[in-house]
């Protein structure tokens, strides 16, 4: 891979070279690699094959876990974070000490790993939520609940520039990641005044299927505002909300 300088960026294939645009800027790379239905039959790419069986079942497990939580989503993702979640479901399928290799997975792996994943890379929750908090799954009632005590938000939120306003989001998820469905339900404050107020306790609760034997997931975030003549606007577009996973229970 090689970075495209001058004032002229290419795109498209000329001869053995492909220009491309990414994230990192306008890149070149020279075409090659090994024949598709050599990987697929090869024994010598055995060791290949399973590990994009099981890179493929980590991505499905990620579309899963983002589809449940994508009303929180919308405003509190950054642009890797797809890949990011990706990378962890890999880390969360190797887990897996029963199934032979290319055939392990996400329920016989473990789902825990997933707890403190932040979707956000840029607002992350550890490093702008301080106030303390609590988060429980009660699998057997279906419940899954953040609490937090009372406090000063402009003490205890480390609130971006332009912040006037914010609210606290959750959402509880039961994910069956074989048969990729999911029961989610969110809840979130008002939209409450970012200033030296204290808070009212704050307990924001989720409701799945009682008794479940599947993954359970518990995400907590913040969304920012900003306040002009009396209208709320989120900030920057949600750039900076942050939005973590801060409790798992990976079912029976």
């Amino acid at each position: 891979m090689a970075r495209q300088k001058g004032i002229i960026k290419l795109k498209g294939t000329i001869g053995d070279i492909t220009f491309y645009k990414t994230q990192d800027g306008h890149l070149a790379r020279e075409k090659g690699g090994i024949d598709a239905s050599r990987i697929a039959s090869d024994p010598a790419f055995q060791r290949t094959r399973e590990n994009g069986s099981e890179f493929g079942r980590a991505g499905k497990a990620g579309k899963v876990l983002r589809t449940a939580l994508r009303p929180l989503l919308l405003n509190s993702a950054d642009s890797r974070m797809v890949s990011r979640l990706t990378q962890t479901m890999v880390k969360v399928i190797q887990a897996d000490t029963v199934s032979e290799r290319g055939l392990r997975n996400v329920i016989d792996g473990e789902i825990e790993l997933t707890l403190g994943f932040e979707f956000n890379i840029r607002g992350k929750l550890g490093t702008s939520l301080f106030a303390p908090f609590t988060s429980t799954i009660d699998r057997v009632a279906g419940t899954l609940v953040a609490n937090i005590p009372s406090f000063i938000p402009a003490n205890m939120i480390a609130a971006p520039t332009g912040t006037t306003h914010f609210k606290v989001i959750s959402g509880g998820a039961e994910i069956d990641f074989e048969n990729e469905t999911y029961v989610v339900e969110t809840s979130e404050t008002a939209i409450l005044p970012w200033d030296t107020t204290a808070t009212a306790v704050i307990n924001l609760s989720n409701a799945v299927t009682p008794n479940s034997t599947h993954p359970l997931v518990l995400a907590l975030g913040i969304e920012f505002y900003q306040q002009i003549n009396g209208q709320m606007y989120p900030l920057k577009n949600g750039a900076f909300n942050p939005l973590s996973i801060v409790s798992v229970d990976g079912g029976v």
